[in-house]
């Protein structure tokens, strides 16, 4: 008995990494899968590359497992609502939607275009928005859904040159926090992953210029294989999860993270309205021992994974 025997999953931009290893997790453990994937390069440059996703089914298939290919981009609600349909036609429903499609435009903030802001929103931000969307009355109806979205240490803590990525990523866990809120009645989950690992995504970021960061970033990346996110995918999908909503987890190799959403940290009170002088005088100084680092997330996750 595989965890998720008789269900259907939907995995978006599942032909490579992180996406292509959940596939093949969720059904070596009973589930039907659609594996999408648009075959665009990593920056969302062309398209029609119907090869990796094509290979992950084959793949599948030959384990033993049951796999359909889609080639549509998550980026169009309709897109999104045929990738429903179709797994429902092809495997007589869908209760799993997890959501790992995503491209990379990195430049410092004052060089963006915004063809390259809105091009990374409307693939991850938007693409959220789509397949969810698509896949939620149904999830209401049958009383049962998992969904799983994608955000990055780069939305939780910041990176520089990612703002159009670390924008939609940290847009994602706010997402993903309310529809687990509207639904939690209807046994509809929706919880977030920030993986790090090697992938075709991550090989994207710019190597560091000094050849000591570059050869511990390369070592990094070598201790975190894709496949070890495939087992908290997979837990997170099955019905047995039923009590984990709402929640952040970061993930590298043998490293598991709960992260804590926002909350109030210190509140400082005064009598009548503040003035600029007593925000300078009374409340900064208050405030300020417990102001945030600006810390991107490799200092936060600084030391090597457990492989």
């Amino acid at each position: 008995m595989g965890m998720l025997d008789g269900r259907v999953a939907i995995c978006t931009g599942s032909g490579r990494g992180v996406g292509a290893e959940v596939a093949k997790t969720m059904a070596a453990n009973g589930a039907s899968v659609i594996v999408n994937d648009p075959g665009v390069g990593g920056g969302g440059e062309g398209g029609g590359d119907r090869t990796p996703a094509e290979a992950v089914v084959d793949e599948i298939r030959a384990a033993g497992g049951r796999a359909a290919a889609n080639f549509g981009s998550v980026a169009s609600f309709e897109n999104c609502l045929d990738m429903v349909q179709q797994a429902r036609d092809e495997f007589g429903g869908l209760h799993i939607v997890f959501n790992p499609a995503g491209i990379l435009r990195d430049r410092m903030f004052h060089k963006m275009s915004p063809e390259d802001w809105q091009a990374v929103i409307d693939v991850h931000l938007t693409g959220h928005f789509n397949v969810n969307r698509a896949a939620i009355n149904l999830f209401r109806e049958q009383e049962y859904g998992r969904i799983i979205m994608v955000s990055s240490t780069s939305g939780l803590l910041g990176n520089i040159g990612q703002s159009n990525y670390g924008a939609a990523k940290l847009g994602i866990v706010a997402l993903a926090r309310i529809v687990a809120m509207e639904n939690a009645s209807k046994n509809v989950t929706a919880n977030v992953i920030a993986p790090s690992a090697d992938t075709r995504m991550t090989r994207g970021v710019p190597t560091p210029k000094d050849p000591k960061a570059a050869a511990v970033r390369e070592e990094r990346l070598r201790l975190s294989r894709a496949d070890a996110i495939a087992p908290l995918c997979t837990f997170l999908a099955s019905e047995g999860a039923g009590y984990v909503s709402g929640q952040v987890f970061h993930q590298r190799a043998g490293e598991l993270t709960l992260y804590g959403h926002s909350r109030p940290v210190r509140t400082v009170h005064r009598n009548g309205n503040w003035t600029p002088e007593t925000i300078a005088e009374v409340a900064m100084p208050s405030l300020s021992g417990q102001f945030f680092e600006i810390a991107n997330s490799r200092s936060v996750h600084a030391g090597m994974p457990m492989a």
